[in-house]
Protein backbone atom coordinates (compact mmCIF):
# COMPACT_ATOMS: atom_id res chain seq x y z
CA UNK A 1 0.00 0.00 0.00
CA UNK A 2 1.15 3.57 -0.61
CA UNK A 3 0.90 6.32 2.01
CA UNK A 4 -2.57 7.50 0.90
CA UNK A 5 -3.96 3.98 1.28
CA UNK A 6 -2.29 3.51 4.65
CA UNK A 7 -3.73 6.78 5.94
CA UNK A 8 -7.20 5.74 4.73
CA UNK A 9 -6.90 2.39 6.50
CA UNK A 10 -5.36 3.32 9.86
CA UNK A 11 -5.78 7.15 10.13
CA UNK A 12 -2.10 7.63 10.86
CA UNK A 13 1.38 7.54 9.31
CA UNK A 14 4.95 7.59 10.52
CA UNK A 15 6.69 10.96 10.58
CA UNK A 16 8.64 10.05 7.45
CA UNK A 17 5.49 8.95 5.63
CA UNK A 18 3.64 12.16 6.55
CA UNK A 19 6.52 14.30 5.26
CA UNK A 20 6.68 12.32 2.02
CA UNK A 21 2.95 12.75 1.53
CA UNK A 22 2.99 16.49 2.22
CA UNK A 23 5.94 17.30 -0.06
CA UNK A 24 4.60 15.82 -3.31
CA UNK A 25 1.49 15.81 -5.46
CA UNK A 26 2.18 12.20 -6.41
CA UNK A 27 -0.57 10.85 -4.16
CA UNK A 28 -3.11 13.68 -4.53
CA UNK A 29 -5.55 11.86 -6.80
CA UNK A 30 -5.83 8.89 -4.46
CA UNK A 31 -5.76 11.13 -1.39
CA UNK A 32 -8.74 13.20 -2.60
CA UNK A 33 -10.61 10.06 -3.61
CA UNK A 34 -10.16 8.54 -0.16
CA UNK A 35 -10.98 11.77 1.70
CA UNK A 36 -14.22 12.18 -0.28
CA UNK A 37 -15.11 8.59 0.46
CA UNK A 38 -14.47 9.02 4.18
CA UNK A 39 -16.42 12.29 4.39
CA UNK A 40 -19.39 10.74 2.55
CA UNK A 41 -19.23 7.74 4.87
CA UNK A 42 -19.48 10.01 7.94
CA UNK A 43 -21.62 12.93 6.73
CA UNK A 44 -22.98 11.99 3.31
CA UNK A 45 -22.91 14.85 0.82
CA UNK A 46 -24.18 17.39 3.35
CA UNK A 47 -22.50 20.77 3.76
CA UNK A 48 -23.20 22.70 6.95
CA UNK A 49 -23.21 26.49 7.01
CA UNK A 50 -22.43 28.80 9.91
CA UNK A 51 -23.44 32.44 10.00
CA UNK A 52 -20.29 34.41 10.79
CA UNK A 53 -20.74 37.64 12.75
CA UNK A 54 -17.57 39.74 13.07
CA UNK A 55 -18.75 41.87 15.95
CA UNK A 56 -15.59 43.78 16.95
CA UNK A 57 -12.24 44.48 15.33
CA UNK A 58 -10.60 45.88 18.46
CA UNK A 59 -7.85 43.59 19.74
CA UNK A 60 -5.41 43.81 22.64
CA UNK A 61 -2.93 41.53 20.84
CA UNK A 62 -0.29 42.43 18.28
CA UNK A 63 0.10 39.21 16.27
CA UNK A 64 2.44 39.92 13.39
CA UNK A 65 0.21 38.42 10.66
CA UNK A 66 -3.16 39.90 11.56
CA UNK A 67 -4.87 42.93 10.03
CA UNK A 68 -6.71 43.85 13.23
CA UNK A 69 -3.56 43.68 15.37
CA UNK A 70 -3.29 46.38 18.06
CA UNK A 71 -0.45 48.10 16.23
CA UNK A 72 -2.30 48.61 12.95
CA UNK A 73 -3.10 52.32 13.07
CA UNK A 74 -4.80 52.13 9.65
CA UNK A 75 -7.62 49.92 10.96
CA UNK A 76 -11.06 51.52 11.18
CA UNK A 77 -12.20 50.26 14.56
CA UNK A 78 -15.78 49.34 15.44
CA UNK A 79 -17.88 47.44 17.95
CA UNK A 80 -21.38 46.15 17.33
CA UNK A 81 -24.05 46.51 19.99
CA UNK A 82 -26.01 43.53 21.28
CA UNK A 83 -29.07 44.71 19.36
CA UNK A 84 -27.04 44.92 16.14
CA UNK A 85 -25.68 41.41 16.70
CA UNK A 86 -29.18 40.08 17.35
CA UNK A 87 -30.38 41.71 14.13
CA UNK A 88 -27.65 39.81 12.24
CA UNK A 89 -28.85 36.60 13.88
CA UNK A 90 -32.44 37.37 12.90
CA UNK A 91 -31.45 37.90 9.27
CA UNK A 92 -29.33 34.76 9.36
CA UNK A 93 -32.11 32.69 10.88
CA UNK A 94 -34.49 33.72 8.10
CA UNK A 95 -31.87 32.55 5.60
CA UNK A 96 -31.67 29.12 7.21
CA UNK A 97 -28.62 29.43 9.45
CA UNK A 98 -28.81 27.39 12.65
CA UNK A 99 -25.34 28.18 13.97
CA UNK A 100 -24.02 31.67 14.68
CA UNK A 101 -20.28 32.22 15.03
CA UNK A 102 -19.39 35.31 17.06
CA UNK A 103 -15.87 36.24 16.02
CA UNK A 104 -13.83 39.19 17.12
CA UNK A 105 -10.51 40.43 18.38
CA UNK A 106 -9.68 40.13 22.06
CA UNK A 107 -11.59 43.28 22.90
CA UNK A 108 -11.51 44.24 26.63
CA UNK A 109 -14.80 46.09 26.22
CA UNK A 110 -16.61 42.77 25.89
CA UNK A 111 -16.35 41.65 29.49
CA UNK A 112 -17.47 38.20 30.62
CA UNK A 113 -20.76 39.71 31.77
CA UNK A 114 -21.45 41.23 28.36
CA UNK A 115 -20.46 38.05 26.50
CA UNK A 116 -22.66 35.93 28.77
CA UNK A 117 -25.58 38.32 28.29
CA UNK A 118 -25.09 38.21 24.53
CA UNK A 119 -24.94 34.41 24.41
CA UNK A 120 -28.01 33.97 26.62
CA UNK A 121 -30.00 36.49 24.52
CA UNK A 122 -29.19 34.61 21.33
CA UNK A 123 -30.08 31.25 22.89
CA UNK A 124 -33.33 32.66 24.25
CA UNK A 125 -34.40 34.13 20.91
CA UNK A 126 -33.09 31.31 18.71
CA UNK A 127 -33.41 28.25 20.91
CA UNK A 128 -32.86 25.74 18.08
CA UNK A 129 -29.49 27.28 17.16
CA UNK A 130 -25.92 26.73 18.28
CA UNK A 131 -23.67 29.57 19.39
CA UNK A 132 -19.98 29.37 18.57
CA UNK A 133 -17.51 31.79 20.11
CA UNK A 134 -14.19 32.78 18.56
CA UNK A 135 -12.85 35.48 20.83
CA UNK A 136 -9.39 34.30 21.78
CA UNK A 137 -7.53 33.37 24.92
CA UNK A 138 -9.42 33.65 28.22
CA UNK A 139 -9.24 32.19 31.70
CA UNK A 140 -10.85 28.84 32.43
CA UNK A 141 -13.39 30.64 34.61
CA UNK A 142 -14.37 32.87 31.69
CA UNK A 143 -14.80 29.87 29.39
CA UNK A 144 -16.93 28.17 32.02
CA UNK A 145 -19.17 31.23 32.37
CA UNK A 146 -19.76 31.40 28.59
CA UNK A 147 -20.58 27.68 28.54
CA UNK A 148 -22.99 28.07 31.44
CA UNK A 149 -24.67 30.93 29.56
CA UNK A 150 -25.32 28.59 26.62
CA UNK A 151 -22.30 28.71 24.30
CA UNK A 152 -21.93 25.39 22.49
CA UNK A 153 -18.66 25.63 20.56
CA UNK A 154 -15.39 27.51 20.66
CA UNK A 155 -12.93 28.15 17.83
CA UNK A 156 -9.32 28.90 18.73
CA UNK A 157 -6.67 28.17 16.14
CA UNK A 158 -3.44 27.08 17.75
CA UNK A 159 -1.64 28.55 14.65
CA UNK A 160 1.49 26.42 15.13
CA UNK A 161 2.50 23.67 17.53
CA UNK A 162 6.18 24.64 17.50
CA UNK A 163 7.32 27.03 20.25
CA UNK A 164 10.05 28.59 18.09
CA UNK A 165 7.71 29.12 15.17
CA UNK A 166 5.03 30.52 17.51
CA UNK A 167 7.52 33.09 18.80
CA UNK A 168 8.17 34.26 15.23
CA UNK A 169 4.46 34.90 14.63
CA UNK A 170 3.53 36.51 17.95
CA UNK A 171 4.93 39.11 20.38
CA UNK A 172 6.77 37.84 23.45
CA UNK A 173 3.83 38.37 25.83
CA UNK A 174 1.96 35.57 24.04
CA UNK A 175 2.84 31.90 24.42
CA UNK A 176 2.00 28.60 22.81
CA UNK A 177 1.77 27.09 26.29
CA UNK A 178 -1.15 29.37 27.16
CA UNK A 179 -2.85 28.78 23.80
CA UNK A 180 -2.72 25.03 24.40
CA UNK A 181 -3.95 25.50 27.98
CA UNK A 182 -6.99 27.32 26.61
CA UNK A 183 -7.79 24.51 24.18
CA UNK A 184 -7.59 21.77 26.78
CA UNK A 185 -9.64 23.86 29.25
CA UNK A 186 -12.34 24.24 26.60
CA UNK A 187 -12.40 20.49 25.96
CA UNK A 188 -12.62 19.64 29.65
CA UNK A 189 -15.49 22.09 30.16
CA UNK A 190 -17.52 20.38 27.41
CA UNK A 191 -17.39 22.64 24.37
CA UNK A 192 -17.19 21.32 20.85
CA UNK A 193 -13.68 22.64 20.25
CA UNK A 194 -12.02 23.85 17.06
CA UNK A 195 -8.29 24.32 16.51
CA UNK A 196 -6.22 24.78 13.35
CA UNK A 197 -3.36 26.58 11.68
CA UNK A 198 -2.31 28.72 8.74
CA UNK A 199 -0.75 26.92 5.78
CA UNK A 200 2.37 28.66 4.50
CA UNK A 201 2.67 31.12 7.36
CA UNK A 202 6.03 32.96 7.52
CA UNK A 203 8.94 30.71 8.53
CA UNK A 204 6.77 27.56 8.47
CA UNK A 205 8.51 24.31 7.53
CA UNK A 206 7.08 20.90 6.64
CA UNK A 207 8.36 19.74 10.01
CA UNK A 208 6.22 22.44 11.65
CA UNK A 209 3.18 21.12 9.79
CA UNK A 210 3.97 17.63 11.03
CA UNK A 211 4.07 19.02 14.59
CA UNK A 212 0.65 20.54 13.97
CA UNK A 213 -0.75 17.18 12.90
CA UNK A 214 0.71 15.49 15.97
CA UNK A 215 -0.72 18.17 18.27
CA UNK A 216 -4.16 17.76 16.71
CA UNK A 217 -3.92 14.03 17.40
CA UNK A 218 -3.25 14.87 21.04
CA UNK A 219 -6.11 17.38 21.25
CA UNK A 220 -8.61 15.42 19.11
CA UNK A 221 -10.72 18.49 18.24
CA UNK A 222 -14.27 18.47 16.92
CA UNK A 223 -13.53 21.17 14.34
CA UNK A 224 -10.32 21.85 12.43
CA UNK A 225 -9.92 25.11 10.53
CA UNK A 226 -6.99 25.56 8.19
CA UNK A 227 -6.49 28.08 5.43
CA UNK A 228 -3.66 29.57 3.43
CA UNK A 229 -1.69 32.43 4.92
CA UNK A 230 -2.46 35.66 3.07
CA UNK A 231 -0.35 38.73 3.87
CA UNK A 232 -1.81 42.09 4.85
CA UNK A 233 -0.18 45.32 3.79
CA UNK A 234 -0.28 46.94 7.27
CA UNK A 235 1.55 44.17 9.14
CA UNK A 236 5.22 43.19 9.56
CA UNK A 237 4.58 40.27 7.19
CA UNK A 238 3.33 42.38 4.29
CA UNK A 239 6.06 41.18 1.92
CA UNK A 240 5.76 37.45 2.60
CA UNK A 241 4.19 35.27 -0.08
CA UNK A 242 0.79 33.69 0.41
CA UNK A 243 0.28 30.04 1.29
CA UNK A 244 -0.16 27.31 -1.30
CA UNK A 245 -3.61 26.33 -2.56
CA UNK A 246 -2.41 22.81 -3.35
CA UNK A 247 -0.82 22.19 0.04
CA UNK A 248 -3.93 23.52 1.79
CA UNK A 249 -6.17 21.15 -0.18
CA UNK A 250 -3.78 18.27 0.46
CA UNK A 251 -3.90 19.00 4.19
CA UNK A 252 -7.71 19.16 4.21
CA UNK A 253 -7.72 15.66 2.73
CA UNK A 254 -5.12 14.46 5.24
CA UNK A 255 -7.14 15.88 8.14
CA UNK A 256 -10.34 14.26 6.89
CA UNK A 257 -8.61 10.87 6.88
CA UNK A 258 -6.99 11.42 10.28
CA UNK A 259 -10.18 12.80 11.89
CA UNK A 260 -13.14 11.27 9.99
CA UNK A 261 -15.83 13.00 12.04
CA UNK A 262 -14.25 16.44 12.29
CA UNK A 263 -16.13 19.46 11.00
CA UNK A 264 -13.71 21.03 8.52
CA UNK A 265 -14.49 24.35 6.78
CA UNK A 266 -13.57 25.38 3.28
CA UNK A 267 -12.45 28.84 4.34
CA UNK A 268 -12.91 32.31 2.92
CA UNK A 269 -9.12 32.48 2.56
CA UNK A 270 -9.31 29.54 0.13
CA UNK A 271 -11.88 31.48 -1.89
CA UNK A 272 -9.62 34.52 -1.80
CA UNK A 273 -6.61 32.81 -3.39
CA UNK A 274 -8.64 30.89 -6.01
CA UNK A 275 -12.08 31.65 -7.55
CA UNK A 276 -13.18 28.05 -6.95
CA UNK A 277 -11.21 27.64 -3.73
CA UNK A 278 -14.15 26.79 -1.51
CA UNK A 279 -15.55 24.25 -3.96
CA UNK A 280 -12.11 22.65 -4.22
CA UNK A 281 -11.99 22.55 -0.42
CA UNK A 282 -15.30 20.67 -0.31
CA UNK A 283 -14.05 18.19 -2.88
CA UNK A 284 -10.90 17.66 -0.81
CA UNK A 285 -12.97 16.64 2.22
CA UNK A 286 -14.29 19.80 3.89
CA UNK A 287 -17.96 19.87 4.94
CA UNK A 288 -18.55 23.37 6.37
CA UNK A 289 -18.87 26.85 4.87
CA UNK A 290 -19.04 30.03 6.94
CA UNK A 291 -20.79 32.84 5.04
CA UNK A 292 -20.46 36.28 6.57
CA UNK A 293 -23.76 37.66 7.89
CA UNK A 294 -22.23 40.76 9.50
CA UNK A 295 -23.67 44.08 8.35
CA UNK A 296 -21.91 45.40 5.24
CA UNK A 297 -20.68 48.51 7.06
CA UNK A 298 -18.88 46.47 9.72
CA UNK A 299 -17.75 43.72 7.36
CA UNK A 300 -15.61 46.00 5.24
CA UNK A 301 -13.67 47.07 8.36
CA UNK A 302 -12.87 43.53 9.57
CA UNK A 303 -9.86 43.06 7.32
CA UNK A 304 -7.47 40.32 8.39
CA UNK A 305 -5.59 40.10 5.08
CA UNK A 306 -5.44 41.73 1.65
CA UNK A 307 -8.13 41.20 -1.02
CA UNK A 308 -10.58 39.44 1.30
CA UNK A 309 -13.63 38.40 -0.70
CA UNK A 310 -17.33 39.05 -0.03
CA UNK A 311 -16.85 42.22 2.04
CA UNK A 312 -19.23 44.30 -0.10
CA UNK A 313 -21.96 41.75 -0.80
CA UNK A 314 -25.49 41.92 0.57
CA UNK A 315 -25.96 38.93 2.92
CA UNK A 316 -29.04 37.71 1.04
CA UNK A 317 -27.15 37.72 -2.25
CA UNK A 318 -24.15 36.15 -0.53
CA UNK A 319 -26.31 33.34 0.84
CA UNK A 320 -27.73 32.61 -2.61
CA UNK A 321 -24.18 32.51 -3.99
CA UNK A 322 -23.10 30.04 -1.31
CA UNK A 323 -26.11 27.80 -1.99
CA UNK A 324 -25.31 27.80 -5.70
CA UNK A 325 -21.65 26.99 -5.04
CA UNK A 326 -22.58 24.05 -2.82
CA UNK A 327 -25.01 22.63 -5.37
CA UNK A 328 -22.71 23.21 -8.35
CA UNK A 329 -19.99 21.24 -6.56
CA UNK A 330 -22.41 18.31 -6.16
CA UNK A 331 -23.30 18.73 -2.49
CA UNK A 332 -26.47 19.45 -0.51
CA UNK A 333 -26.95 22.39 1.86
CA UNK A 334 -28.05 21.21 5.31
CA UNK A 335 -30.41 23.49 7.21
CA UNK A 336 -29.27 22.03 10.48
CA UNK A 337 -27.38 22.95 13.64
CA UNK A 338 -24.65 20.64 12.33
CA UNK A 339 -23.17 19.13 15.47
CA UNK A 340 -20.12 16.92 15.22
CA UNK A 341 -20.95 13.24 14.81
CA UNK A 342 -18.67 11.56 17.30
Amino acid sequence: MNVAEILFEIKNLSDEEFLNLLKTDEFDEQLFHFSNSRRNECYGNLVYTRGLIEFTNYCRNNCYYCGIRRGNEQALRYRMSISEILECCKNGYELGFRTFVLQGGEDPYFTDAIVCSLVSEIKKEFSDCAVTLSIGEKSRASYQSYFDAGADRYLLRHETACNLHYSKLHPKEMSLENRKRCLFDLKEIGYQVGAGFMVGSPFQTFENVLQDLRFLQELSPDMIGIGPFIPYSHTPFAEFKKGSLHLTLRLIAVLRLMFPYALIPATTALGTIHPQGRELGLKAGANVLMPNITSAEARKKYILYDNKICIQEDIFKCNECIRNRIESAGYTLAVDVGNVRR
